[in-house]
Order: structure tokens, then sequence, then C-alpha cells
């Protein structure tokens, strides 16, 4: 891919800390768009506060955010949402009570046409079309597209709430262990997923503990340790050792 001049996200010198607990420390990040990043570290690296800091669920302590160039304030996932910017968690952020659809369009519901519209009811049909059709782009299958997906499996939920967030994504899509509860066939089509959104322009971040998906998919390799970011490797330049070794302190990479 070429690289723009301007990440379409950036990060510079986040911290956070958790009591004594330093989660992040001066740490930098950056994407540009229809780039795929995967950002990797060990356990307590600072992924996750970092995924939630740059999706509008964490406060900092300090740092700076750019959005295209301009610094902003990720106060609220919905000030990250209004730039386009989606998040998949590990916990999904599902409503088990609601059907895949309305989870599908959960804050965005379509109102029905005419004088039902103002009376509130909503357009099912067309949300359960749409979900539909971004359920078939990932590849995925879901059981019925009408039943609380609380008692779905884990694969299926997974899907659902990947679907919604590259549906609605825009500018940036976070992915947080997108293939974790997945079988060998939507492992296959979620990777897939994750190319094509990137090759219509929407910058991908990657949080995977796979290191051969992570070399499969990925652009660049950004590594935290202890709450900062220790290297930036291009996936085609490096190799699983070389990213172990960053992430353990064996090694140091290329940093941008």
């Amino acid at each position: 891919m070429t690289t723009p001049q301007t990440p379409i996200l950036e990060a510079r010198a986040l911290t956070r800390s958790f009591g004594n607990v330093r989660a992040l420390d001066g740490a930098d990040f950056d994407i540009y768009p229809g780039e795929v990043v995967a950002l990797i570290g060990d356990n307590g690296a600072g992924k996750s506060t970092m995924v939630k800091a740059l999706s509008g669920s964490l406060a900092l302590d300090s740092g700076e955010i750019l959005f295209n160039g301009s610094p902003v304030d990720l106060d609220s996932p919905t000030a990250a949402a209004d730039l386009g910017i989606e998040t998949v968690f590990q916990d999904l952020a599902l409503a088990p009570h609601l059907n895949a659809a309305q989870n599908m369009f959960l804050g965005r519901e379509k109102p029905a046409k005419g004088i039902l519209g103002r009376l509130g009811f909503m357009d099912a049909p067309t949300m359960r079309k749409e979900s539909q059709a971004a359920l078939d782009m990932l590849g995925a299958t879901v059981r019925s597209l009408t039943d609380p997906v609380g008692a779905m499996s884990g694969g299926q939920q997974q899907a659902i709430a990947i679907a919604r967030a590259v549906a609605w994504a825009k500018g940036v899509v976070f992915l947080d262990e997108p293939t974790a509860a997945l079988g060998v066939v939507q492992t296959r089509n979620v990777l897939d997923t994750i190319r094509r959104v990137a090759d219509n322009g929407v910058a991908v971040v990657f949080i995977s503990h796979s290191m051969p998906h992570v070399m499969e998919v990925a652009d660049r390799v950004q590594v935290l340790r202890m709450g900062k970011r220790v290297a930036t490797l291009e996936a085609k330049k490096t190799s699983m050792e070389e990213l172990v070794g960053a992430m353990t302190g064996a090694t140091v990479g290329a940093t941008s």
C-alpha cells in the first residue's frame, strides 16, 4: 500500500495510571487510511488501555490524540463514533436480550416511514435486510436475526459484533482479539474481511495474540511493552521471532 503523509489516527505520549500501576507510559500509536496495523504485546503491556483510550471509552491522564492531523477530544464512544471510529471489544458489548438486527442498529435505529415512524415504530424489515447484508459480507451465519443474541453461540455473537463495527466504521475500526472465539472457517472469513475493509480505505487496528494471523493480515506491527511503543515493524520484513523478541524485550525492533 502507498502510505499517505498524515495518519488518520495518531496518539502521542499517552499516559494513564490505575493507582500505582502505569498502564500507559508515554505511549505512541499511528495508523493510516486503508492500513491494517497489528497492535501486539504481552499481557499487561497496555493494549486494552490504548484501545479504550482511542475509542473514547477511557479518559487519559495526559497525551494527545489527533484525527486526520487535528487534535480531538475522544471523551466518549459517541465522540469516536461521530468520527467513524468503531470498536469490537473482547466482551463484545452486545445486548443479550435483543436480536441480531437490533444489536446491529443499537443507537442507530431506523424509524418506520410515515405515521408509524412518528409513533415510535422501527423499520424492522430494513434493519434485518441490512444486518443480513453485513453478515453476508463477513461470510458469517447466525441462527436467526430475530432470536435474542444471548441464546446464540460465542462464535455467532462474535460475528454479529464484528459485522456491526465493520458496517458502521468510516475511518477506523478496532478489533480486539476478533478471532478468539471462532472456528477455522469463521476465522478465515474475519481475516479476509479485514483486508477487504482496508482495501475500501478504512484503517483497521488488529489486536491479537496469534502471530500467524498478525503476519498474514497486517501491513505494519506496533509492539507495546510496559505501557510504551517499543517497535514498529513492517509485517513483510519481520519474523515471528523478531516480534516475540520485541514483546519480551529480548530485541529492539525498528521504531517509527
